[in-house]
């Protein structure tokens, strides 16, 4: 039978699981300072707990980590790494650095469920939801490499690689506490900001929970026919029901929604497409993401150019509209997101461990 994973306990579980070995219940905060603070790969580098405890959490339970195959460096800086999550499945996570910034984006689950036309995850269809201990693993090892490479630690956190992050709902949120926790990186939620395509139902789910981190919407167009050709999401949660949600995530945790745009040539691109954002913009407070597209290989949809680009972004503040351009990043790597994974996912097998 497998072994159930001790990261996948929580802290009164784990107490629980103690006091049933014949141990003092103090333990477990021993024991989650190793697994969450110091970064342990096995019990027996637990060196404060007797050999004899160490060989019975080792029968009991697993304790694994994800594993780096592959990292690609930038000439701006970014660093994108290639995760083995077990079982030959990879995953993305990537560093981007700026002057006031250094940014982990993290993934959620191994490839993607929803196929999004303009994506290169959806090609890798939904391989498997990641557990706590394993979205919690890329941040700690990207932190890492900010540390060494940048001597800087993390300021941010953003939930936009791989995966549906509201699809996987528990072990993003678990996930989030860990970080958040002092027995973990005692990261502020307020830094931490997680992106949707759009799960109405799982929004409002937020807005009960009260979260106090950051909400994105993948939005990309503002009205349903257009945002149904490229994201069937949305056929199931149309903007109407999207926006009802949104309102009830903000009446819940007074924290303001933004709304990523991908902007596409020739396709979302128009003024008569801002005013639809523009418009869609008035159900909450919010501010919006224009986002410069990565195209992935063999793609329909490419860039939009700068004179649309910024004509798109000039009407959006002549509605008063908060609007921040960003630019894309890591465009000499295997940059957009899941092109990495896709490449990683056939060759595993062959790889090294870097």
């Amino acid at each position: 039978m497998a072994k159930k994973d001790i990261r996948s306990l929580s802290y009164s579980k784990l107490k629980e699981a103690l006091v049933g070995m014949g141990e003092k219940a103090f333990r477990a905060k021993q024991i989650e300072e190793w697994l969450w603070m110091k970064g342990a790969g096995s019990f027996h580098e637990m060196s404060n707990l007797s050999k004899g405890l160490r060989e019975r959490l080792h029968d009991a339970f697993e304790l694994s980590r994800i594993t780096l195959v592959e990292q690609q460096f930038g000439s701006d800086g970014t660093i994108k790494c290639a995760f083995d999550v077990h079982a030959g499945q990879v995953v993305e996570g990537v560093l981007i650095p700026t002057s006031k910034r250094m940014t982990a984006c993290i993934s959620s689950q191994a490839g993607c469920s929803l196929a999004c036309r303009f994506c290169a995850t959806g090609r890798l269809k939904l391989l498997k939801n990641l557990r706590t201990g394993e979205i919690y693993d890329q941040v700690e090892m990207i932190r890492g490499m900010a540390e060494e490479r940048y001597n800087r630690g993390l300021t941010n956190i953003v939930f936009m690689g791989m995966g549906e992050p509201l699809l996987n709902y528990r072990a993003v949120m678990e996930s989030i506490d860990r970080i958040c926790g002092n027995s973990g990186l005692g990261m502020s939620p307020k830094r931490i900001t997680v992106s949707t395509a759009g799960i109405a139902k799982a929004i409002k789910r937020l807005g009960d929970d009260e979260v106090r981190f950051n909400l994105a919407l993948s939005l990309h167009a503002a009205n349903d026919e257009k945002r149904n050709r490229i994201m069937a999401i949305n056929e199931s949660n149309n903007l109407e029901a999207l926006a009802d949600a949104l309102q009830y995530f903000y009446e819940r945790t007074g924290t303001r929604v933004t709304f990523e745009y991908i902007i596409f040539s020739d396709f979302n691109d128009q003024l008569e497409d801002a005013r639809e954002l523009a418009d869609f913009c008035k159900h909450v407070p919010c501010k919006v993401n224009i986002i410069e597209y990565n195209p992935i290989e063999d793609g329909e949809f490419q860039q939009a150019s700068p004179e649309r680009v910024e004509a798109f972004v000039a009407f959006l503040e002549s509605r008063n509209i908060i609007v921040n351009v960003r630019r894309s990043r890591g465009k000499d790597i295997d940059a957009a997101c899941g092109q990495l994974a896709n490449k990683n996912t056939a060759a595993i097998p062959q790889l090294k461990k870097v």
